[in-house]
């Protein structure tokens, strides 16, 4: 790649669970914290939030675990289709997405994924200071990647 990812701009991993309640207190006792707040975020499907390449509306139960360095992010799909729906359905709980900021170099590591053959289009979202783009990477890397501009 000409601009690869920076392994300093690591910055979280989304697990999708079926019961984010359950996940989220069994994380606060394995790493003797308080339960994080779970919240719902709703990502109405317009210019901001496409999936596979359409505008779609989804809800999600979100909660994050505030590691050393990064984020451990807890998902839930509760209603509509999603990258995290497709994934729970495909493979039950498990790890979605790597996240990476990268910066200014946000569109050219997007190019240089698409050109390099992977689905650049599973998700895209866009919110008050930055965005993120989910890259379908599953099959290659055993992971989807989350390329942010800033967190």
């Amino acid at each position: 790649m000409e601009h690869p990812v920076s392994k300093k701009g690591f910055i979280q991993i989304n697990i999708v669970v079926k019961d984010i309640e359950l996940a989220a207190k069994k994380w606060a006792e394995l790493l003797g914290i308080e339960v994080p707040e779970i919240r719902i975020n709703h990502l109405e499907g317009n210019e901001h939030y496409t999936y596979r390449g359409e505008p779609v509306s989804c809800d999600l139960k979100v909660c994050d675990i505030h590691m050393e360095g990064f984020v451990i992010e807890l998902h839930q799909p509760i209603g509509g289709p999603s990258s995290f729906q497709e994934f729970i359905e495909k493979h039950g709980n498990g790890v979605h997405h790597l996240g990476f900021e990268v910066g200014d170099q946000r569109d050219a590591v997007i190019a240089d994924l698409t050109k390099a053959g992977y689905d650049t289009n599973r998700t895209l979202g866009i919110y008050p200071g930055s965005s993120w783009t989910i890259v379908d990477s599953e099959d290659v890397l055993g992971v989807n990647l989350n390329i942010k501009p800033v967190r």
